[in-house]
């Protein structure tokens, strides 16, 4: 009950744009000033009407900001992360243009998650995708590769 009354303090404040860039100004060390260039897109669960993730939005497209509020730690952000953001770009872009032959540009992603439990933490750490595969490889996880004659 408690954790439902704090993530709903946290994104019911920081639902207004301009509270929004203030928070965004202070993690990043910047000074934007127009709360116009941000558009909410924080995901929402269609069949109980309950939020997905904290907030996203997406800063004059150009990145896509995910931030998490979290007061436990929680080792499978990275994955947690990596579901949002597939979700949201499916969201905000034509999937139409998957197909073309012809090279999209789609919004950055930031992901940041704030921590305030009582376990220590770092000022700052990175958690990585990568850490949690079963299996380590030195292979890129992605790959091109010709079939066939093609030419």
């Amino acid at each position: 009950m408690n954790r439902n009354y704090k993530d709903s303090v946290f994104t019911l404040l920081f639902s207004d744009k301009s509270r929004l860039l203030e928070l965004y100004n202070a993690i990043e060390g910047t000074n934007y000033t127009n709360a116009e260039d941000i558009t909410i897109n924080t995901l929402q669960d269609a069949l109980f009407l309950d939020r997905i993730n904290d907030l996203s939005f997406q800063f004059r497209d150009k990145v896509i900001v995910l931030i998490e509020h979290q007061s436990t730690i929680n080792l499978n952000m990275p994955l947690r992360l990596l579901l949002y953001i597939a979700r949201i770009y499916e969201k905000i872009i034509d999937n139409n243009h998957i197909y073309s032959r012809k090279r999209m540009a789609i919004p950055r992603p930031k992901f940041i998650v704030l921590y305030n439990g009582k376990e220590y933490l770092p000022d700052r750490s990175v958690l990585k995708l990568s850490d949690l595969f079963a299996v380590g490889s030195n292979t890129p996880p992605f790959r091109a590769v010709r079939v066939g004659n093609a030419k």
